[in-house]
């Protein structure tokens, strides 16, 4: 009897190539068409607050203990990061799935340095708007599958390109707010 020192590989979970054809093809065919992501968010007391999307639980967010929170759940900033790492995954894995690549393993790693000096407007520093928020995102992929590595990174890269998430962080965005009626 020979022993032998084969790894299996196990790869994620695929999802539809051919739905995401068909949804690719769709774009192609309206490329003008636009979707529309609702949130109701509902404050709680103290900084911890509920956004309700659709009919899931809802997402809670709160501040750690030194912005005078009760460090319960994750923060606003930690909630976008995980926006965009969900958001990028999303992307690797249909491009992935497009140029028939099959992973078996994606984990994002994001940090990001933020800016509050102005204490929400709230007594602050005298902050501009380019002042405050994420001043600089990193992000680090950790990616495998049966690719070679630089195939591997050109996915990544084109995910990026086209991720909807990460180009709102990085492009100006209209914005309006007012009160409700």
């Amino acid at each position: 009897m020979t022993a032998t020192n084969e790894t299996a590989t196990t790869y994620l979970r695929p999802i539809d190539r051919d739905g995401l054809l068909k949804f690719a093809a769709a774009g192609r065919d309206n490329p003008e068409r636009k979707g529309v992501n609702k949130v109701h968010t509902v404050m709680q007391g103290m900084f911890r607050s509920w956004s309700y999307v659709g009919t899931h639980n809802p997402v809670v967010v709160d501040e750690p203990l030194h912005l005078f929170g009760e460090n319960t759940v994750p923060a606003p900033g930690e909630i976008a990061l995980s926006a965009l790492g969900g958001c990028l995954s999303v992307g690797i894995t249909a491009v992935a799935t497009y140029r028939q690549v099959k992973l078996s393993r994606l984990e994002i790693f994001l940090d990001a340095d933020i800016g509050n000096t102005a204490a929400w407007g709230a007594g602050g520093a005298d902050r501009e708007p380019s002042q405050m928020g994420f001043q600089a995102i990193r992000v680090k992929v950790l990616i495998e599958g049966d690719a070679p590595r630089e195939a591997l990174d050109a996915i990544v890269q084109h995910a990026n390109f086209f991720s909807p998430v990460a180009n709102t962080m990085r492009n100006p965005v209209p914005f309006s707010i007012s009160l409700a009626d």
